[in-house]
């Protein structure tokens, strides 16, 4: 079983920045991907940044070039830093892992941590 727990979030300000980490612990695994999604009152889930073994890193159009998303390998874990922050950036945002063992391969999620842009 893989458990992945987020750090961060909170309330920021319009055009604020804030960094949310994500790691990944248990035993008899290997991460193929990690990333972010956010899920807004009234809005579907949305992927917002991934990145997978070799450094290959996808945003989603609304936060190019506004967030990064970066991994710590040996750590298992992922960051996401998010600047020039929105107010339509308001979300849950959850941490995803691609997950494999020895048998098979599956989603992590973690828990969600509520990130509000507002004055």
């Amino acid at each position: 079983q893989v458990e992945l727990v987020e750090f961060g979030g909170g309330l920021v300000q319009p055009g604020g920045s804030m960094r949310l980490s994500c790691e990944a612990s248990g035993s008899g695994f290997s991460i193929n991907s990690m990333g972010w999604y956010r899920l807004a009152p009234g809005q579907v889930q949305e992927l917002v940044a991934q990145i997978i073994n070799g450094g290959v890193a996808d945003y989603a159009d609304s936060v190019k070039g506004r967030f990064t998303i970066s991994r710590e390998n040996a750590k298992n874990a992922v960051a996401l830093q998010m600047n020039n922050l929105r107010p339509e950036d308001t979300a849950v945002y959850i941490c995803h892992a691609r997950v494999e063992s020895e048998i098979a391969e599956f989603d992590s999620w973690g828990r969600g941590t509520q990130v509000t842009v507002s004055t």
